[in-house]
């Protein structure tokens, strides 16, 4: 590991906050904050950082002030502890105490939240960009440092169960950056500020979000700041600012598709990035019939370091129609190949297997990675992602795939999304089971209907023994359908 990754991030995220401290950087909730108020809370961080590689857990949050918190111990070389302040008093209290740290980072009403009688952390408040940090020193004792060259220690999604923590280094950071830039229609890499307004929507304590803010700093980009997405502020900020391009995660995307909206409110839009999660192909494609903006599907993980495979404009305009439902070819640099489950044995073009992939943004050296994926891929190297490996329900000796009974049920006009899990059975060993969530407009469906409607294209094995419809299917923070809360919901295994 060498500090190439550490240098270089540090360096940039300084350089571009001294450009210009008058220009606007960040707005939130209508009003901009400068690329000196950044400046001013980033160097009160940095001075308060003893050392490269202290881990310092950051409460994330969509506002300014999480912001400067995690751009100034990156400016330090320090290591961000992401945790979510939203999973409920108790939970972030035992995580932060399973975690021991030496320093805690937050808004001033988060930490007052969280604090217990005598905090061994020290305590860095800070509620908005452009002030300096206030310190409370704690009891002391804490866990203060990390291996070599480690930026982030990045929650995962937490789809299936409780949310991990991945160490995701300097070097892996700076090179996603550096290969974003070959997506990108001008690739200028000069230290200057940019014009134009990014929009960001995906939350901070998500790779997805985190990487998008540290790729407007690095490029000296200012951006829109959504606390959290709803049809009408992204909506507005897309109109104000005029973006190029934009993500949206399938539920959002979804909820544009449905909303009432003039096609002219997206006119800037060449493209619209949709990942994190499965998104139906002709959910993609009502999209781009209504509102004139191709959607570019992509794949990624935690683990990866972000995006490994997606969409260009280039392809989408050449492929769509005969590969509609891939989530696109391999990044640069990255590999992908299909295996046998059992054997390990590499699979012909088209044969479903588990997928493995070899990451560019972990390095040369970077070994292959075993995912739970079952997926294809075809001989112009296009990936189908074809549901996970270890969800696979067995019905009296049937394989069920749970994402085969969820596009299946996707498919009424009246449901906004589906998932579906495995229920133990006596009789069968297991049996598929589905909570619905209706469209807002819509009107009572009853199970009856909703299980004729999927018979057309599902067997009767794979038919779902029971379908809850609810009020609304509980989401991870990144937008994704918890299944371990749907499991609890459903009396699934």
């Amino acid at each position: 590991m060498t500090d190439a990754g550490i240098i270089g991030l540090r360096e940039r995220i300084g350089a571009v906050l001294g450009l210009d401290p008058f220009a606007p950087a960040l707005e939130f909730e209508g009003r901009w904050r400068t690329w000196g108020d950044l400046e001013t809370t980033v160097e009160s961080v940095v001075r308060e950082i003893p050392d490269a590689g202290a881990r310092v857990g950051v409460l994330l949050r969509n506002r300014p002030a999480p912001v400067a918190l995690l751009l100034g111990v990156f400016r330090a070389g320090g290591c961000v502890v992401a945790i979510d302040p939203q999973r409920g008093v108790e939970r972030t209290r035992a995580e932060i105490a399973g975690l021991n740290l030496a320093y805690l980072a937050g808004q001033s009403e988060d930490l007052a939240m969280l604090a217990g009688p005598e905090p061994r952390a020290a305590t860095w408040a800070v509620d908005d960009a452009g002030e300096a940090v206030v310190v409370r020193r704690g009891s002391g004792g804490g866990d203060s440092s990390v291996r070599a060259g480690i930026a982030v220690q990045m929650l995962t999604s937490g789809t299936t169960g409780p949310p991990k923590r991945i160490d995701l280094s300097y070097e892996t950071l700076w090179r996603v950056l550096v290969g974003a830039k070959h997506y990108e229609s001008n690739r200028d890499a000069a230290l200057r500020l940019r014009n134009g307004v990014a929009v960001v929507n995906s939350p901070l304590v998500h790779l997805g979000g985190l990487f998008r803010v540290l790729q407007c700093v690095a490029d000296g980009r200012s951006f829109a700041l959504l606390e959290r997405f709803t049809v009408r502020g992204w909506v507005d900020a897309v109109r104000r600012h005029r973006p190029a391009t934009a993500s949206l995660v399938p539920a959002a995307l979804r909820m544009v598709l449905q909303a009432d909206l003039d096609r002219e409110d997206l006119s800037s839009l060449r493209s619209v990035v949709s990942g994190t999660a499965p998104l139906s192909p002709d959910d993609a494609e009502a999209f781009r019939a209504k509102y004139g903006v191709p959607v570019l599907t992509s794949y990624a993980a935690t683990e990866f370091g972000g995006g490994v495979a997606g969409w260009n404009l280039a392809d989408h305009e050449r492929f769509w129609d005969a590969k509609r439902g891939s989530v696109g070819r391999a990044h640069a640099g990255c590999a992908l190949r299909v295996v046998d489950a059992e054997s390990g044995a590499v699979r012909e073009s088209g044969a479903e297997g588990l997928l493995e992939v070899k990451a560019a943004q972990l390095g040369s050296d970077a070994p292959w990675m075993r995912t739970n994926d079952l997926a294809r891929l075809d001989d112009d190297g296009f990936l189908w992602i074809l549901g996970r490996a270890d969800r696979v329900i067995l019905r009296g000796g049937f394989k069920v795939s749970p994402e085969t009974v969820r596009a299946a049920l996707e498919r009424h006009p009246e449901v906004r999304g589906a998932a579906v899990v495995g229920r133990p059975d006596a009789r069968l060993g297991a049996v598929p089971v589905a909570a619905v969530e209706l469209r807002r407009q819509a009107p009572r469906v009853t199970e009856e209907e909703l299980l004729a409607h999927a018979s057309s294209v599902l067997s009767r094995y794979e038919l779902p023994a029971e379908i809850r419809v609810v009020a609304a299917l509980p989401r991870t923070a990144s937008a994704k359908i918890d299944l371990a809360a749907v499991t609890a919901l459903l009396g699934g295994a």
